[in-house]
């Protein structure tokens, strides 16, 4: 997916991936990954989600990277926060109290700029990339985080009714992009409700994946 089409998405708020309310699976499963207080969480593809605000609230520092400026002050707003702001290589770094925001390219990503990461919660990158990009998404997640333990959600909807994103990825796809580097639980399945985009039938999965 080309850059300009996320920004046209922002730009003409068209963001029914944005959701009104912390996401009621994160509140459900993440206890899962057995984390300490004061865990550092990577949120991918972030844009202004009201789960970072769910994560700090239950003592965690959050890190994201999103491509969009403009969801990240919209997402600082919320926050009512007044983040410093500074260059880190290609992308912008937004900080604030226990919260660290890459805006760019997820890809431009390193180690070093990212640093320690304790725990991944991916709700709504891997489903955004056409299946194309995905297994070069799921490295490089891997790689920069060093295999930090995942709450993973997908989808699971006929393709062939209509398209991404979000885009459908079954058990067979998570198994291909992750089973070298981690031990895949499938923990739920919930129907969307009333399907995807209100007429697909739809379920959400939802996994962690830990080294």
């Amino acid at each position: 997916m080309e850059e300009d089409f996320w920004h046209a998405r922002w730009q003409n708020n068209q963001i029914g991936f944005h959701e009104s309310k912390s996401n009621p699976i994160l509140i459900k499963h993440f206890h899962k990954l057995d984390l300490k207080d004061q865990s550092r969480v990577f949120v991918p593809l972030c844009g202004k989600t009201l789960d970072i605000q769910w994560l700090l609230s239950q003592g965690h520092q959050v890190v994201g990277v999103e491509l969009s400026e403009l969801a990240i002050a919209q997402l600082f707003d919320n926050l009512a926060q007044e983040p410093e702001i500074k260059q880190s290589g290609t992308l912008k770094h937004y900080q604030a109290k226990n919260i660290d925001i890459f805006v760019g390219n997820f890809f431009d990503l390193t180690p070093s700029i990212l640093g320690p990461v304790d725990a991944i919660y991916d709700r709504a990158a891997l489903v955004a990339l056409p299946e194309e990009m995905r297994q070069e998404y799921a490295s490089h997640l891997v790689k920069i985080t060093r295999k930090a333990p995942t709450l993973l959600l997908t989808y699971s909807y006929d393709q062939s009714l209509t398209n991404g994103p979000p885009f459908s990825v079954d058990e067979e796809m998570v198994q291909s992009y992750y089973s070298a580097h981690y031990s895949i639980n499938f923990l739920d399945e919930i129907p969307v409700p009333n399907g995807l985009r209100g007429q697909f039938p739809s379920t959400q999965s939802v996994w962690t994946l830990k080294p």
